[in-house]
């Protein structure tokens, strides 16, 4: 499942009882242009988009040995190169042939690779010989049985360790019934483990998974949807209420610094039906994880966590800076908060023809859309407001993109102002800079905007409450198994008569 097998729900599935969990599908050349960095402060090893600062791949300790990065890819060369790249860091390399979606087979990959079976053979070849780690793809049903069965022949010819098998067509949808039957007959024509898929809607427990894997003649299952709605179906003892699955979910997302629109995606589909009602609002008017972690009565471990991290210089979303302001051969230091003192450099630069260099205010301020519920609290509209009744000139922006980020200055009553936080869109970046100038004038409070996200409190401040004794102490967990006691491990990985049910959140 697309944006739902991040590290959190991985986790998860894995403390609620899962074997193995499979990444979602990540496109080839996105790893290729990450960066791989240790992150010391989460205890994680992360793949950097170095375009744009986001997380294309994040794994840590507790999931080692249990982790299949699953890649979509049409390229032999591409393949190898990622599974080279990320080998130490993942328990194998699984090929995705059974994604139906447009995108995916216009690019010749997902199902399309089943209908080019020379560039899929040499896919998996190259692999194979490239890498110490097993290699697996996972395909959907041919339209005739025997054709998917010779399909799978062949693909079990390359080398590979198993394969998973969805028993659907590539027109079929999930409403639409698994064909046990059709996964059966390729499980007792291979003597590589196959994994069956595909069998969500009779799955709501794991003794339904267990039945799923015997019914189609497998040693294991993997399971999607249904673990997306409730992953604690893996759980021996039976499954959870879903809001205690929800809040421990997001107690993880906090604990890895998840990102607030996967956090918030992934509660949607566990919500369902349930978005409709006044929690469900909630959620799809959230964009910051403090907001949707006051839904669940987690904001304040949200707030703690997050300004810990920030104190001990996690390098997240608030330090991103665009990776062509390197090139400029300027020397790169990093400050308290962990931005680069080229930025103001570069910005000064970019205002070369000014006859006098004004002064550049800057404050580290987002702009979050669901703080001004009405266009007529907008920063810019404010700002706009109070030039007019103090009869000055209107505020002049000038916008500045480097790879795909923005970053806005505000020239306004004889000052520069400028937000140190590079926001994806435009019209972001100059709400933001609007913020920045807003607070410097009065018009806003320090304190409003460190409460509802768009900044964080500033180390001196934070000590002083400590010292007094108004912060909470704090501990970050290390390991979900410090809280949920050890996991159970799958030993026995890929070999033959493996008993094991296999989580694949994936397309």
């Amino acid at each position: 499942m697309v944006r739902v097998g991040t590290l959190p729900m991985r986790l998860l599935a894995l403390e609620y009882g899962a074997d193995l969990v499979y990444t979602e599908e990540i496109i080839d050349w996105k790893l290729l242009r990450a960066e791989r960095l240790t992150n010391d402060v989460l205890g994680t090893i992360d793949y950097i988009d170095t375009t744009d600062g986001t997380v294309v791949f994040r794994t840590c300790a507790e999931e080692r040995g249990k982790v299949i990065l699953q890649i979509g890819t049409a390229s032999v060369e591409r393949a190898v190169a990622v599974a080279k790249m990320v080998q130490e860091d993942v328990a194998a390399i699984d090929v995705n042939m059974g994604c139906p979606k447009d995108f995916s087979i216009k690019g010749g990959m997902g199902v399309a690779l089943l209908y080019d079976l020379p560039r899929a053979k040499a896919i998996l070849e190259g692999l194979v010989s490239s890498v110490t780690i097993p290699v697996t793809c996972k395909i959907r049903l041919l339209p005739d049985l025997d054709e998917t069965v010779q399909l799978a022949k062949e693909l079990q010819s390359t080398g590979i360790s198993a394969i998973g098998v969805h028993g659907r067509t590539k027109t079929e949808r999930p409403r639409d019934p698994v064909n046990e039957n059709a996964i059966a007959q390729v499980a007792n024509a291979l003597h590589i483990p196959v994994i069956a898929n595909g069998g969500s809607q009779s799955i709501t427990r794991r003794h339904d998974v267990l039945q799923f894997a015997r019914r189609c003649g497998t040693t294991s299952a993997m399971v999607a949807r249904a673990a997306e709605w409730n992953c604690s179906l893996f759980r021996a003892d039976g499954p959870l209420p879903l809001d205690e699955v929800i809040q421990r979910y997001i107690r993880l997302s906090v604990r890895y610094d998840n990102s607030p629109s996967n956090t918030k995606y992934c509660v949607q589909m566990m919500l369902r039906s349930l978005q409709e009602t006044p929690i469900g609002r909630r959620l799809l008017d959230s964009q910051t994880m403090q907001q949707i972690c006051d839904i669940w009565e987690l904001g304040e471990y949200c707030r703690e966590t997050q300004l810990k991290y920030h104190h001990a210089g996690i390098k997240g979303r608030r330090a991103c800076r665009p990776r062509t302001l390197s090139i400029e051969n300027q020397p790169e230091e990093a400050n308290e908060s962990g931005q680069l003192a080229c930025k103001k450099q570069c910005l000064e630069r970019d205002n070369q023809n000014q006859t006098e260099a004004k002064p550049l205010i800057e404050e580290n301020i987002c702009f979050i859309r669901s703080n001004f519920p009405s266009d007529n609290n907008l920063p810019k509209t404010k700002l706009y407001t109070y030039a007019t009744r103090n009869a000055l000139p209107r505020a002049q922006y000038e916008v500045q993109q480097k790879d795909k980020l923005f970053r806005a200055t505000i020239q306004f009553a004889g000052n520069r102002y400028s937000s140190s936080f590079w926001e994806k869109n435009k019209r972001f970046a100059e709400q933001a800079a609007a913020l920045v100038c807003l607070l410097h004038l009065g018009v806003e409070e320090r304190s409003e905007l460190i409460a509802n996200g768009a900044m964080l409190p500033e180390r001196d401040s934070t000590s002083r409450k400590e010292a007094s004794g108004d912060v909470k102490s704090f501990k970050i967990p290390l390991t979900p198994s410090e809280v949920n006691g050890e996991l159970s491990v799958n030993e026995k990985g890929f070999t033959n008569g493996a008993k094991s049910v296999v989580n694949g959140v994936q397309t």
